[in-house]
């Protein structure tokens, strides 16, 4: 069994946010709703040049989700990949989801009125295929990287 996870190379990313565009396009977001984020951290000077750092913030899909554990109805799935996922056709938007994540990632989507959140672009994965948010990283600065299970 694999486990996945996001991985951004820093020193390769140039802060065009198109992972954040893509993975709204994919997921057919309305404005205001982000499912993972870039974010920079201020200019600083590094042997006379001047440097940013970046980190790509998103759902971890932890070993063990409490979001998993605290869904009332069973919509917060975790798969045997290790990639956990909402069924929307079986939240019902309490949020209890984001309550009991440490990063409060699970966010309502103000359009639907239940929960979303980053899935890994789990059937594209299914499919063969890299999540948007890498697919698109002009820079190869996102890689999807499958880690080992015990």
């Amino acid at each position: 069994m694999n486990k996945y996870s996001l991985h951004l190379d820093s020193a390769r990313c140039i802060a065009c946010h198109g992972c954040e565009v893509h993975c709204k396009i994919n997921k057919e977001l309305p404005p205001g709703i982000l499912l993972c984020e870039l974010n920079t951290t201020p200019m600083f000077m590094c042997g006379g040049v001047p440097k940013s750092n970046f980190t790509f913030d998103t759902c971890r899909h932890c070993e063990e989700p409490l979001c998993v554990d605290v869904c009332p109805t069973g919509a917060m799935i975790k798969r045997k990949d290790g990639i956990v996922y909402i069924d929307s056709n079986t939240c019902i938007g309490c949020m209890a989801c984001t309550r009991a994540c440490p990063w409060e990632i699970p966010i309502k989507n103000l359009l639907t009125g239940k929960a979303v959140k980053c899935d890994l672009c789990y059937d594209r994965i299914d499919a063969g295929l890299k999540p948007a948010c890498v697919s698109t990283c002009t820079t190869h600065a996102l890689k999807l990287v499958r880690l080992e299970a015990e």
